[in-house]
């Protein structure tokens, strides 16, 4: 069987102003980036405005498990079938981040024969979108350094500066480090902190900014610190705000490259879900909207956390309102959820696909809860009974959803014939009434309660002494009206990794939050969730080369 980047690197690629040509596009409306990549123009996104909107589907997923649920793959592949069927649709994706590339989780290009292309590009360097967010980050940085250390006019509390460096790396190491050691003219010592390029403000400001007088007011919200007598410090206050944007010019025009079967995909942007928002840029999802008859996007993880805040963040933030969704889930997944071990799931096993369905009913549920048509696919293995797929079907149908198959892992867009007819006639016959979960005015404690309770399934809510300290601060400050931004495992629909399926009498625990005042809101820490990830024992770094050829290997 041939590994995701061999059968990658066995693509017919065509050049992306042929694909771009596809769409209408003409080559003048492209900025190159070699044969296969290409930023959109900020002249093109203009002249788009006036084209009407496209249906928005999103694809999301139960939570994810070791067994594997597909959701990129689906995505791909979903808007693989849909240029099969003769309809004119757009992927929109998140980019990859090095972290996942180089630890454990891989790249995030799709798999099998759904894959979006050049894999090796789009899973490393790309366009250099997150090397422009990760400098952007770093010079706010030297420069309030640089403030302490030239006479701190400002007033500054070295204590109380709340602006972390950033990389897009998976080092454990530079959680917690202490800076300006050495001599006096080495600047000033305190403690500093690195999150993951990915966690960071400013990715999170870039993927929601609508233009760039948008970006630079965001940046200029960004609070890096407060003063000796409480007041916060901006961005703007550092006069930082100019040369922050020079850095991201580029990285905010969306990228355009194409799937194994040269079906147009936009990629830009790519916030964590765990640890942050979750979704490509508002640009790419408004851009695919105007160029295509349906814009297919996904967000991360599962539907707890990039649905979630998909809705209530994105959605609510940028005036979207999606037609419909599809939720991705395998017979693996769900046997897994029910104690079957990963060795063992590819024997039939009806009893833990009983109790391991109770994580994708859940999911059902919280997407109902948005009154948006819901789909969901099984994502097929060979393995899978027809004893199996038909009690799934069954089970979904019974909750008011349709339902399809999907083998476009093995088939590519063929595999997907199934799954994208479903979604037309969904869309046709069914009429979504996207409501938010939350009303923006509510306390940010209801809010949090909200998503706990309602979302993951929570009896209750214990906030910890400095999460109430810090969300009265918050509201003092004037950010109550903010939407909440959960930062918690990806694993389980609780706060504990270690509680599949549909976990029920616990508390989650919100252990502190800070303001994201550029990005336009709360993130909320439950949990025992870490912002700058670590690498495992045996990290993906140690199998990816390059051979005599120059051609990359080991990258999945």
């Amino acid at each position: 069987m041939k590994t995701d980047i061999e059968i990658a690197q066995e693509a017919k690629m065509l050049p992306i102003t042929q694909v771009a040509a596809g769409l209408g596009i003409d080559e003048d409306a492209l900025e190159l980036y070699g044969k296969y990549k290409a930023k959109l123009s900020d002249e093109y996104l203009k002249k788009l405005e006036k084209n009407p909107d496209g249906k928005l589907v999103l694809v999301t997923a139960i939570n994810p498990t070791p067994a594997g649920e597909g959701k990129t793959t689906t995505t791909v592949g979903l808007g693989e079938a849909m240029g099969i069927l003769g309809r004119k649709a757009v992927i929109a994706l998140r980019e990859p981040s090095l972290g996942p590339c180089f630890g454990s989780k891989g790249g995030a290009a799709g798999g099998g024969y759904a894959q979006v292309v050049p894999m090796e590009d789009l899973n490393l360097h790309f366009t250099g979108d997150f090397h422009a967010i990760t400098a952007a980050n770093n010079l706010l940085s030297a420069m309030l350094d640089n403030h302490l250390m030239q006479g701190n006019r400002l007033g500054i509390d070295p204590n109380q500066v709340v602006w972390k460096r950033c990389l897009d790396m998976n080092d454990r190491a530079l959680r917690n480090i202490v800076i300006g050691l050495g001599k006096k003219t080495d600047g000033v010592v305190r403690e500093d902190h690195f999150i993951i390029t990915v966690a960071s403000e400013v990715m999170a400001i870039l993927c929601l900014a609508n233009d760039m007088k948008d970006l630079k007011e965001r940046l200029g919200r960004i609070i890096v610190a407060y003063t000796y007598d409480g007041k916060p410090v901006t961005a703007k206050d550092l006069n930082a705000v100019g040369s922050m944007a020079a850095l991201l010019k580029d990285a905010l025009r969306p990228n355009l490259v194409q799937t194994l079967e040269n079906t147009p995909a936009i990629v830009h942007g790519g916030p964590f879900a765990n640890i942050a928002h979750g979704c490509n840029s508002v640009r790419a999802t408004k851009t695919a909207m105007k160029m295509a008859d349906i814009c297919i996007t996904e967000a991360g993880f599962g539907a707890d956390l990039g649905a979630e805040k998909f809705f209530d963040i994105k959605c609510t933030m940028a005036g979207l309102k999606p037609d419909a969704v599809v939720l991705v889930a395998t017979v693996r997944a769900l046997k897994y959820n029910g104690g079957v071990p990963k060795a063992e799931l590819a024997k039939e096993d009806l009893e833990a696909l009983k109790r391991g369905i109770s994580n994708l009913e859940k999911h059902i549920e919280n997407l109902q809860l948005y009154h948006v048509p819901v789909i969901v696919t099984l994502n097929r293995f060979t393995e899978d009974t027809d004893a199996e797929l038909s009690y799934v079907k069954q089970f979904c149908e019974e909750r008011g959803c349709d339902f399809a198959l999907s083998e476009v892992w093995a088939k590519g867009g063929e595999g997907g014939i199934e799954l994208a007819k479903r979604v037309l006639a969904t869309l046709s016959e069914k009429k979504s009434d996207f409501t938010p979960l939350y009303d923006n005015s509510l306390p940010l404690k209801e809010k949090i309660e909200a998503v706990c309770k309602k979302v993951y399934g929570a009896d209750g809510v214990i906030f910890e002494q400095t999460a109430i300290k810090d969300i009265a601060r918050f509201t003092e400050m004037g950010f109550g009206d903010l939407p909440v931004c959960m930062a918690k495992t990806p694993y389980s629909l609780s706060d504990d990794p270690a509680l599949l399926g549909r976990p029920s009498g616990y508390q989650v625990t919100v252990r502190e939050a800070y303001v994201s005042a550029g990005a336009g809101f709360l993130v909320v820490l439950t949990g025992t969730i870490l912002t700058m990830p670590g690498l495992p024992k045996s990290p993906a770094a140690e199998r990816i080369d390059v051979n005599d050829d120059g051609i990359i290997e080991g990258l999945f």
